[in-house]
């Protein structure tokens, strides 16, 4: 049986209680939780699928595996593209994943252990440079690394879109039948364990710092109970 989570628990709690009245990206502060979530390590996060592999593109341009930002830590790995601006879109995924990655910095035993991955599933406008500049002082080094990747092309994005079931779909002028370039999707979160399979998938409804911090703990307690 799995432990409760002990000190790095009440470390994080502690944490958020300070930090998140004043997190992020945006002046205007997280959405407080309408529920309690479980304590971490009381409950079991099940593989939900294998995260799907291909070719990516780091800031510097080259073509990399996204397995290689799947494997060996846990990953949070949110789609976004740099001009969403539905507040409970993108800009909340950014915050979130800011908010995360300070918290889990703070605890000495989870912050080797963690990475964030933001991929843009816009790989037409969201070049190396405008992921560059979307990151922005997010680049600091430290002992959590975030990711910022894109794609060379469509063909590339696809198979990571649908093998994680992302919704992406492309507005369309209905005045003229036009593809407009305007993108429209339903903002989802995974949770990857370090063997790269999912654990977690998470909307908008549920994505906060403490349920992902609580997921975070739970798949570390997980790993040492084995």
């Amino acid at each position: 049986m799995i432990r409760r989570g002990g000190a790095p628990a009440l470390v994080l709690l502690a944490w958020l209680a300070c930090a998140l009245p004043t997190a992020a990206h945006d002046a205007e502060p997280l959405p407080a939780l309408d529920f309690e979530p479980p304590a971490p390590g009381t409950y079991t996060l099940h593989r939900i699928m294998a995260a799907p592999d291909g070719q990516v593109l780091g800031l510097d341009g080259r073509p990399q595996r996204l397995a290689r930002f799947t494997r060996e830590r846990i990953t949070l790995l949110g789609f976004i593209y740099t001009t969403c601006v539905d507040p409970d879109g993108c800009p909340l995924a950014y915050r979130v994943f800011d908010t995360v990655r300070d918290a889990v910095a703070a605890v000495p035993a989870l912050r080797d252990r963690v990475r964030l991955v933001t991929l843009s599933f816009d790989p037409a406008r969201d070049t190396p440079a405008a992921m560059r500049r979307y990151a922005g002082s997010r680049l600091r080094g430290g002992d959590v690394p975030w990711l910022f990747l894109t794609t060379p092309s469509a063909r590339e994005l696809m198979p990571l879109v649908e093998g994680f079931g992302q919704d992406v779909r492309y507005e369309v002028d209905r005045s003229s039948g036009a593809v407009r370039r305007e993108l429209a999707h339903v903002l989802k979160v995974f949770l990857v364990d370090r063997a790269g399979f999912v654990r977690e998938i998470y909307s908008s409804t549920f994505l906060h710092p403490q349920t992902v911090l609580n997921d975070i703990e739970t798949l570390v307690l997980e790993e040492r109970a084995r």
